[in-house]
């Protein structure tokens, strides 16, 4: 899948990112861009993308902190699971509070009855935006050192 690199300005501690940890927050902040811009004309495929940057913030943060025990079991498998995703999640919340774990829980009804289901019309989808938002917002200041 090809991802369009978007144009940023470097940021205090941008740079210093890991390799790993700085394709997770571009495809984090690609998919929040592309997410919004698809809210009034596809909102399945606007749910799926605020998914996605919702996932790769997840990811980003689990390199972050280094939560080891997700960590090793993406490494064993070579791919994360949504196990793996939930576990990550349990271990973030219990970092920055209980403000994430909902986050994810909305990223997820997104990718459920957004995206699988195609239930979803372009207010419902609006309405969770703020969440995700927050979430890939939240993870660039933290891996950043602004958080």
């Amino acid at each position: 899948m090809h991802v369009p690199q978007k144009k940023e300005p470097p940021t205090p501690g941008r740079s210093s990112l890991s390799p790993e940890i700085k394709r997770h927050l571009d495809l984090a902040l690609v998919f929040l861009e592309e997410g919004r811009n698809l809210i009034e004309e596809n909102p399945v495929q606007a749910s799926e993308k605020l998914y996605k940057a919702a996932e790769e913030s997840v990811k980003l943060l689990t390199l972050h902190f280094n939560i080891s025990d997700v960590l090793s079991q993406v490494k064993q498998r070579d791919r994360w699971t949504v196990t793996d995703l939930e576990k990550a999640v349990e271990a973030i919340s219990r970092k920055l509070g209980d403000w994430f774990g909902e986050a994810w829980d909305r990223a997820w009804v997104l990718h459920v009855w957004g995206f699988h289901e195609a239930k979803f019309d372009s207010e419902a989808v609006r309405m969770r935006l703020r969440d995700i938002e927050r979430m890939v917002e939240e993870a660039e200041k933290i891996v950043s050192g602004e958080g």
